[in-house]
């Protein structure tokens, strides 16, 4: 070990390790980690948005500890795996000499940085893409069997961070076209392919839920060269920080000696060039890139250890880095240390008041899977968010969030009321306003199915109740929401349905109900979808409908 790892590795790793163990501790959780944290409330084979590694790792964490660190304790486990497996990936025999200057350069990688102690799921997705490369190094070496298990055990633990890992596995694979004739690849990828089966399963189970938000749910925008190319290009270098320039410039210069060395410029320029071209569909957000910075930092370290010019420009920079990612650090702590907010900064404060004041009855947020799982975090109270017509659908619109509030006293938080009968404040000014329920009663889950008549004169609708009780009629109210090509909705009106069952005055459980309807004249020009939503009991319309496009 001692040859491999000097130990001025080990007693900067130590440094490191501590550093993150407090960061993870004292930082007021982001809001995507509160939603992850909600995940691992229940775990699952997945999850709306993502595969379930994320809430596997954060249940684990909470077995060690609590509050913030029982979100995070994993995170920092898998960044110090992640430093030793880019150390061993180097071949350079003279690395040994620049351990100092593999820690400036792997610590300016920014988002790199930020998951050191961040719990999310890119957390994962970077170690075991180093872990993959790792194995892939040795199954060239030698194709032994473990080797095989291990790669194809992965393989597997990739797909379950993130879908994005498929873009890994596939850039490696192709930068080696014979795989495709070898045995044992096969058996790694069958083998993947095998461990991936309780996900699939579940996506089956939940209607493929996540493949359909992801592909043809997610509200997008008219495209921007501003906001999505040129946005695209200033993510790939804020991923990667000061040193983008030395960095991106060691990838340039540098020539595969090797089929590993390929499979890295493969896996970078295949990355990048992906998500160029994703760029002039829809905005590309800087994480989903993050997977460059393994091979990234791979090259740039090697290039760093056989140029001297550079290595000195590198250390200089990577200094400077140094001092303002901890400047950083410290301020997502500290908010008066720099003065713009983040939001690691006043949660705790805000979901104190709101505790006070709403008498601690739980709380049901409009619109918002961001703030929901933040205050039941630093509150301990139940809270879930009611999704309606003007927001898109999230874990609270498949796990059955409704139920812990069903037929409660609830206070319902929106940021769109004028008035209520609570009201609070974010450390940024914004003014909530919160409405006792007395006895909740939503029914988000209605699902309306619809189809277009064969003669072209209308629509017809199915609408099921898949609670295990019946809902009275008089509860309901149709609704139909119009949008624009990029399903931004832009109108919402009242829906006349004529009930094809004229007697029926309850939907009963686990029953469906038939109607017939024309489309209502629309105010916005040329609408190009539109979605069908009940509201219930006096609550803003559901997203209880698919997007249906209007030929």
């Amino acid at each position: 070990m001692s040859q491999k790892f000097p130990r001025l590795f080990f007693i900067l790793l130590a440094v490191l390790f501590v550093l993150n163990l407090v960061q993870a501790s004292i930082t007021e959780l982001i809001y995507d980690e509160a939603y992850y944290w909600y995940y691992a409330q229940n775990l699952s084979w997945g999850y709306f948005d993502h595969p379930s590694m994320v809430a596997f790792l954060i249940k684990l964490s909470s077995l060690f500890f609590d509050g913030e660190l029982g979100v995070r304790f994993m995170s920092t486990i898998l960044s110090a795996g992640t430093y030793i497996l880019l150390w061993l990936l180097v071949d350079n025999p003279k690395k040994k000499d620049y351990v100092v200057h593999f820690f400036l350069l792997v610590f300016s990688f920014t988002l790199m940085n930020a998951y050191g102690f961040l719990t999310l799921p890119d957390t994962s997705l970077l170690f075991f893409t180093a872990l993959f490369l790792w194995l892939y190094k040795r199954f060239l070496e030698n194709e032994a069997i473990l080797t095989t298990i291990l790669l194809g055990l992965t393989m597997a633990a990739l797909m379950y961070s993130k879908y994005h890992a498929v873009l890994v596995i596939l850039f490696v694979f192709l930068s080696n076209y014979k795989l495709i004739f070898n045995k044992k690849a096969w058996l790694a990828v069958i083998l993947a392919l095998i461990c991936y089966i309780p996900h699939f399963v579940w996506l089956y189970q939940n209607n493929f839920v996540s493949i359909t938000f992801h592909l043809y749910e997610r509200p997008n925008q008219a495209y921007s060269f501003d906001g999505f190319t040129l946005g695209y290009f200033l993510n790939i270098i804020a991923i990667i920080g000061l040193l983008f320039y030395w960095i991106y410039g060691s990838l340039f210069k540098f020539r595969p000696k090797d089929t590993f060395s390929k499979a890295l410029v493969y896996l970078v320029y295949g990355v990048l060039i992906f998500f160029f071209i994703s760029s002039f569909n829809r905005r590309v957000q800087a994480q989903w890139t993050i997977v460059v910075s393994i091979p990234l930092a791979i090259i740039a370290f090697d290039y760093l250890i056989s140029n001297k010019k550079s290595r000195k420009w590198m250390c200089r920079t990577g200094i400077v880095s140094l001092v303002l990612l901890m400047y950083a650090r410290a301020w997502m702590v500290h908010y008066p240390l720099f003065p713009m907010l983040y939001e690691t900064h006043g949660n705790k404060v805000w979901a104190k008041e709101l505790k006070e004041k709403s008498g601690g009855v739980p709380v049901v947020f409009e619109n918002s899977y961001r703030r929901a799982p933040k205050y039941e975090f630093y509150s301990g109270v139940p809270a879930i968010s009611l999704n309606n017509y003007m927001y898109r659908k999230n874990q609270y619109s498949i796990d059955g969030s409704e139920e812990r509030v069903r037929g409660k006293k609830v206070l319902y938080v929106s940021k769109y009321k004028k008035s209520g009968d609570v009201t609070y404040m974010h450390l940024d000014s914004t003014i909530f306003f919160g409405n006792y329920i007395e006895n909740f009663q939503s029914y988000r889950n209605l699902k309306c199915i619809v189809d277009k008549n064969e003669n072209n004169t209308g629509y017809s609708l199915k609408v099921y109740n898949p609670y295990p009780f019946d809902i009275p009629l008089e509860q309901l109210k149709f609704t139909i929401s119009y949008s624009n090509k990029h399903k931004q909705v832009k109108q919402m009106r009242s829906l006349k349905v004529n009930k094809l069952t004229p007697k029926a005055s309850t939907l009963r459980s686990k029953d469906t109900l038939f109607y017939s309807f024309d489309l209502p004249l629309s105010k916005m020009e040329n609408p190009s979808y539109f979605r069908i939503g009940i509201a219930e009991n006096g609550l803003p319309p559901g997203l209880n409908g698919q997007p249906i496009k209007i030929e």
